[in-house]
């Protein structure tokens, strides 16, 4: 019961939830892109996947210096998977994120990852001109 409880916990954050649906919808993401789809930090999708993963509900491979993230294939999470699938059907915001992670995975896995630390050292430029 506890593995359980750790996994609603875990999925009770809107972000971590979007990150499992995502994850549902792909084989497997990197950091970057998951950082690209909830636009937000990449230090904030580090917090969340590590709730996810100290959850049980998704494992990451390391390759180089690339950190790929997947659903655990856990059968004791399956009906709870098929339940979220059922009960997120209709979400507007969950439909949205399909849509952008699509156009993120039609992008090379690198080149993303290259633009995204870019546009990050951009907008920290901004941000400390603007201070």
């Amino acid at each position: 019961m506890e593995r359980m409880l750790a996994a609603l916990k875990a999925l009770a954050d809107r972000n971590r939830l979007r990150i499992v649906a995502a994850l549902d919808g792909a084989d497997e993401l990197c950091a970057c892109q998951i950082t690209g789809l909830l636009a937000v930090t990449g230090a904030t999708v580090s917090r969340h996947l590590a709730v996810l993963e100290r959850a049980g509900l998704v494992n990451k491979r390391r390759a180089g210096r690339w950190i790929w993230y997947r659903l655990a294939a856990a059968p004791r999470y399956e009906d709870l998977l098929i339940w979220l699938r059922r009960a997120t059907a209709g979400d507007r915001r969950l439909a949205a994120d399909r849509k952008t992670l699509a156009k993120i995975l039609a992008v090379d896995p690198a080149d993303y990852c290259r633009r995204q630390r870019s546009n990050a050292g951009l907008a920290c430029a901004r941000t400390e001109k603007n201070r």
